[in-house]
């Protein structure tokens, strides 16, 4: 299976634009939380929240302030993620690594590990110097993924992350990528 790889400028200049981007992460999402993924939400998003986000991380990346990726299988979306540059001015060289997220029906075939890379080298491109993220501690392959690709834990928040009755722990990683270049 062939692997296509879109930035925000792809996605947005594509046939179906931002609008179709917007449905097919709606899709992926809702099934992700759905089925219990660790995506932010205990509910899958509506299509409303989707759009929003979606147009921010569009917007932020037109500002340089964030990249997206989009990983396009079998003629559809299968996957993204994006990170955004922190807003604090004394933050501003480093950004947050959010919503990484393939189709079930893609997983275990490398996507995560593109879409991750790719947006690891988009941000030392951008000049991020220090790529944080937060994973749920019991999401060990992410974990192990983000480790292999250079991320290291700098911090744990036990039972934070609350879904229904059951709790777990928030997992903090950063790739320090001022030590890569």
């Amino acid at each position: 299976m062939e692997h296509l790889l879109l930035d925000a400028a792809g996605v947005a200049a594509g046939p179906r634009g931002a609008a179709g981007f917007a449905e097919a992460a709606h899709r992926i999402l809702g099934a992700l939380v759905g089925g219990g993924a660790a995506l932010g939400w205990v509910d899958p998003p509506s299509r409303a929240e989707v759009d929003a986000l979606v147009a921010h991380v569009l917007a932020a990346a037109a500002a340089g302030d964030a990249a997206l990726r989009v990983a396009v299988a079998d003629g559809r979306t299968a996957g993204f993620g994006y990170w955004l540059r922190y807003t604090r001015p004394t933050h501003r060289p480093h950004a947050d690594l959010e919503k990484v997220a393939v189709d079930g029906a893609h997983q275990g075939r490398g996507l995560g590990r593109l879409l991750t890379a790719a947006l690891v080298e988009d941000a030392r491109q951008a000049g991020i110097e220090v790529l944080t993220l937060d994973a749920r501690g019991d999401n060990t392959r992410a974990l192990d993924l983000y480790r292999s690709l250079g991320f290291r834990e700098y911090g744990r928040l036990p039972d934070f992350v609350a879904v229904g009755a059951d709790r777990y722990d928030k997992v903090l990683y950063l790739n320090d990528l001022r030590a890569a270049g």
